[in-house]
């Protein structure tokens, strides 16, 4: 992003001395000061931080910065998640982030229908969603492999609340796609391949091709909330 080569000149620093800051490489703050940059999720916080700024400030600030055209829209929230406006009808969307350290608890809130979640995660989208987003930390490695459809240990995955009933219906559109599924005892990262009417389950596979990952079902009376992954971070 361009804005963070700016205010590290602001502050007087090298390139270095950021890198030291932020506990990262020359090489990645060299990076990082492109313009088609992706920044982890966690990175990106560290940077934000370090200049006191939020993470949607630096996105913000990103758009004033190169002199593109600017909407003077205000945000707004919806469901939880607050969506600055940007140029070119795209928008910054703060979703509620659950780390894979938070699932635990995000599951017990769920439950007590009282979901409270102290931390926040930013994504670019094209367009607005219908529905609760919400940023989820993948663990495990069971969804990567050597397609461009991998989702590895410790990616971020922006995703959209789909109503369980949604997924009772013969539609191909469905499946074949990655979801989140908040079970009573877990979160998971699956490709859903389709429902099992006898067994009333979600048929769930692994991308992964290692033995020990194999496909399984999912009872739908064991599933508290299914998100349809929309994008990724690595």
């Amino acid at each position: 992003m361009y804005t963070i080569k700016q205010l590290r000149r602001k502050k007087d620093m090298s390139q270095s001395q950021l890198a030291e800051e932020i506990g990262v490489s020359l090489r990645t703050i060299q990076l990082y000061e492109r313009k088609d940059a992706n920044i982890p999720i966690k990175n990106l916080t560290k940077i934000a931080e370090f200049f006191d700024l939020t993470i949607a400030e630096l996105y913000l600030n990103e758009v004033n910065d190169m002199g593109e055209a600017y909407t003077k829209k205000q945000p707004f929230t919806k469901h939880g998640s607050v969506f600055y406006p940007l140029s070119h009808g795209k928008y910054l969307v703060m979703a509620p982030l659950v780390l894979v350290e938070w699932n635990k608890k995000y599951i017990e809130n769920l439950k007590e229908d009282s979901v409270k979640n102290p931390f926040q995660a930013g994504f670019i989208v094209d367009f607005l969603n219908e529905g609760p987003h919400r940023v989820f930390e993948v663990s495990g490695d069971s969804m990567n492999g050597p397609t461009l459809d991998a989702i590895p240990n410790k990616a971020f995955v922006l995703a959209l609340e789909t109503k369980k009933e949604t997924l009772t219906k013969n539609d191909e559109n469905l499946w074949n796609r990655p979801y989140i599924l908040v079970c009573s005892d877990r979160i998971i990262c699956k490709q859903l391949m389709g429902f099992n009417r006898q067994t009333n389950a979600l048929q769930c596979h692994n991308l992964n091709t290692s033995p020990e990952y194999q496909d399984f079902e999912v009872s739908m009376d064991d599933v508290l909330q299914v998100f349809r992954i929309m994008k990724k971070q690595i």
